[in-house]
């Protein structure tokens, strides 16, 4: 095997020794595989953030929900937030109690909250219609509620989730209301969160949003916790030596403002953050493999197996991921040209990359697309009733190990019903 372009695996020794062609031979093509030493490492990172004493980090389980990243996540002790009862029941599984859970729900069904309610898992709303909801279904509990604090941050519109336009948090206008549904049904209000967007490498606004909803606090009495939100990003140009976030200057700076903040609120409260891409995105590369190469008009193509069923990121938010390049034989590409990097799914749009230049490539190269490891296979779908694919952990001594079966023909109709003959 040679390595075409191998800067950013070989600087981080991802494979440990392990041959990526070997793995797609042996767990077919695509397939996702995860370095558990830079995923540990990462949360360990994220961990020590801050000074202040009652700080927890929220692993978001809608980034990876793979178990065996939750099992690692409960392991380094981390909390956990979940998005849906499906996540719940994952985050259970890998052996979160109840009260490490934080279900942070949008626009549900009262099935969906008696479901979190019975598992004794604490929910926050993000609505004044959602708060009555839970009043109704379960008076005298506890509830904690998602607000917009007005700031907004991330890189692709679709992600912002703060400020206008968009469907997420209670507007800081509405507390009034929000204490009135919450006197109506006695409720108790344990938290209040938030969540700006995702994928900021500079932290102003972060900064802000931090500022807004210990505003936002100062409203309520006597909360237990403040959840600050994530979208912590990461350098996704990394064959060009793109900076990574500066999280120590960004602890000190929160660690200053919730000094100052608990001075005023009285009381030492507990801090969360919600970091998932941060935590899990560089500790996965997803291989595919090279099967047809050809022009179109003044266009290079290179087709792989790797469609937008795979991966959704680039085709849903124009995404950049790096690109690396392998070869089962010694023949080498003395020239480098310019290609679109394609999938295999019946629609125009499913790039990969688009203008790449990249060192000439033929069919049966093996290409690695980077930092795969947050939502990547949790966005994955068998549209064109295509397989997902398996996914590998190589654990911190260098063995891999299976996680994630790759899909089945089987499984593409297991859960339809034939109308018979």
């Amino acid at each position: 095997m040679q390595k075409l372009v191998s800067k950013v695996t070989d600087s981080l020794n991802f494979y440990m020794d392990n041959s990526p062609i070997d793995l797609v031979e042996k767990y077919g093509s695509p397939l996702y595989v995860y370095n558990e030493k830079i995923l540990r490492d990462r949360m360990r990172e994220v961990k020590n953030l801050l000074d202040y004493p009652k700080f927890y980090v929220n692993y978001s389980a809608k980034a990876n929900s793979n178990l065996a990243i939750l099992q690692i996540a409960k392991q380094e002790n981390m909390h956990v937030d979940a998005m849906s009862p499906g996540e719940i029941y994952s985050e259970l599984m890998a052996g979160f109690s109840p009260e490490e859970i934080f279900y942070i729900s949008n626009n549900v069904s009262k099935e969906e909250m008696l479901y979190a309610i019975e598992k004794g898992v604490t929910i926050s709303v993000d609505s004044i219609s959602q708060l009555e909801q839970l009043g109704k279904i379960n008076k005298g509990s506890n509830v904690a509620i998602r607000f917009n604090g007005g700031i907004g941050a991330g890189h692709h519109e679709k992600v912002i989730t703060c400020g206008e336009n968009t469907k997420f948090g209670v507007n800081p206008e509405d507390i009034p209301l929000v204490k009135e549904v919450l006197k109506k049904y006695d409720l108790n209000l344990v938290g209040i969160n938030q969540h700006i967007g995702s994928l900021f490498m500079e932290p102003d606004k972060y900064i802000l949003g931090v500022r807004a909803i210990l505003e936002i606090a100062k409203n309520f009495k006597d909360l237990d916790f403040i959840d600050l939100g994530g979208g912590f990003g990461i350098p996704y140009h990394k064959l060009e030596d793109e900076k990574r976030l500066d999280l120590k200057s960004l602890g000190k700076e929160l660690d200053a403002i919730l000094k100052e903040f608990v001075l005023e609120y009285g009381k030492e409260i507990k801090i969360k953050v919600e970091p998932g891409r941060y935590i899990v995105a560089e500790s996965g590369v997803l291989l595919g493999t090279v099967h047809a190469v050809k022009n179109n008009g003044k266009e290079k193509y290179v087709g792989t197996d790797i469609g937008f069923n795979v991966l959704a990121r680039p085709v849903m938010y124009d995404s950049h991921h790096d690109i690396e390049l392998y070869r089962k034989s010694d023949e080498k590409s003395k020239i480098e040209e310019e290609v679109t990097v394609v999938g295999n799914i019946c629609e125009t749009g499913d790039i990969i990359a688009k203008g790449r230049v990249l060192p000439k490539i033929k069919e049966e190269d093996i290409i690695a697309i980077l930092d795969t490891g947050a939502y990547g296979q949790v966005m994955s779908s068998n549209y064109n009733n295509r397989l997902r694919p398996a996914e590998v952990l190589i654990r911190e001594n260098g063995e891999v190990v299976l996680i994630r079966e790759r899909d089945n023909l089987e499984d593409i109709v297991r859960k339809f019903i034939s109308l018979g003959e």
